[in-house]
């Protein structure tokens, strides 16, 4: 059975969120949250939050034990855009864009 967990609209750009995502895919659940506990980087703390959503789903809703789940996809996507604008030189403006991402975490225990 499979169970997920995304998170949406996260205030960081999905390139730096696929650089910890990629590091847990295929892993075991707990060995993946165990890994992100010591990755210092706040994409990691994010990903953790949403991974751990995960594992209570499934053992909520689908009554999976969360020792036998293991990582069936990990993605980062990209979700809006803040457009912003910086004063330049001779009254013209330069663009300011910030980035929101999409995590989706999908759990197995086949």
């Amino acid at each position: 059975m499979q169970v997920q967990a995304i998170t949406r609209n996260v205030r960081m750009s999905p390139q730096k969120m696929r650089e910890v995502v990629r590091q847990i895919q295929g892993l075991p659940a707990q060995e993946a949250v165990a890994r992100l506990a010591f990755v210092p980087r706040k994409s990691a703390r994010l990903v953790e939050k949403t991974l751990k959503s995960a594992i209570a789903n499934a053992e909520n809703n689908a009554k999976a034990k969360a020792e036998t789940l293991t990582m069936r996809e990990a993605v980062a996507q990209t979700a809006m855009r803040m457009r912003r604008f910086t004063p330049k030189a001779r009254g013209s403006a330069g663009p300011i864009v910030k980035r929101f991402s999409h995590i989706k975490i999908v759990l197995s225990d086949e």
